[in-house]
């Protein structure tokens, strides 16, 4: 709506608030979302929605292997243990 109405005025100077005014939303809400929609469609530079969600997806994986990692290093420590504690009670 918002670029329908910058193409059909040739203004871009209030047309935000003007549709948000319409819509009843917040203006600085439905000026994010056009910025991201710009993004997405390559007219402005930054990150697009699907990399983003690429982002978040990569993010959530590093944060379980990263603890699975953490559970396998404390059960080789533990296992380490109990083979020392074991080799010494056999040689007392």
């Amino acid at each position: 709506m918002v670029q329908q109405t910058i193409q059909e005025s040739g203004e871009r100077f209030g047309v935000i608030t003007k549709v948000a005014r319409q819509l009843g939303i917040g203006t600085e809400s439905l000026r994010s979302w056009v910025r991201q929609a710009e993004v997405d469609s390559g007219q402005r530079p930054g990150t697009s929605t699907q990399d983003k969600e690429r982002i978040a997806a990569l993010e959530r994986e590093v944060r379980e292997l990263r603890r699975a990692n953490e559970t396998s290093h404390a059960l080789w420590g533990q296992a380490a243990v109990a083979v020392w504690v074991g080799k010494a009670a056999c040689s007392l």
